[in-house]
């Protein structure tokens, strides 16, 4: 192995190290099951390892992997693999070190929530607000429009805001 290769190993090896659990969050809020999002995220960086070349020279690395991370999780639901949330789901099931009981019930009130939701609007929805990306960030990780991440984040908080208990909790200052 040469040295420009050793040097790409360690620049993704670094790469993995600093996002694996932001790209672990956003991998569980698409899927909503742990073993889904580790299966999503390694998939992705493994998409990510290959072309790591043209990433390295993206002006955006985290763009450029969160969009592999959205390609991968469409393609997985075009082929009508069950990885979305369900109504029934794990409560608590979060990929985080550190989780008061509260947090994990909100937390479980809003993943219930988020798999109430069709899947463009799930993605708009977890990228906008809980990835605080911009619309046009969001547009370019979904592959679409940022009309389309507008009309898919509206109609999908508007379909939060029906559900009942979900408003509570987030008055009452839960789902941080």
């Amino acid at each position: 192995m040469g040295d420009r290769e050793r040097t790409l190993d360690e620049e993704f090896h670094g790469f993995v190290t600093s996002r694996w659990p932001r790209l672990m969050r956003t991998a569980y809020l698409l899927t909503g099951e742990r073993h889904a999002a580790e299966d999503l995220v390694q998939s992705a960086l493994e998409r990510a390892y290959v072309a790591w070349r043209r990433v390295s020279a993206a002006d955006d690395r985290d763009a450029y992997v969160r969009r592999i991370l959205i390609n991968v999780h469409a393609r997985r639901h075009r082929k009508g693999l069950k990885e979305f949330l369900s109504a029934h789901g794990e409560p608590g099931d979060v990929p985080v070190a550190v989780d008061s009981m509260a947090q994990a019930d909100d937390r479980s009130i809003l993943l219930r929530a988020l798999g109430q939701l069709p899947p463009r609007q799930r993605e708009a929805v977890v990228l906008r607000y809980w990835e605080d990306l911009t619309e046009t960030q969001t547009a370019a990780a979904m592959g679409c429009s940022i009309g389309a991440v507008k009309s898919n984040a509206a109609k999908g908080i508007a379909k939060l805001r029906e559900i009942p208990g979900l408003m509570e909790t987030v008055a009452n200052g839960g789902v941080q």
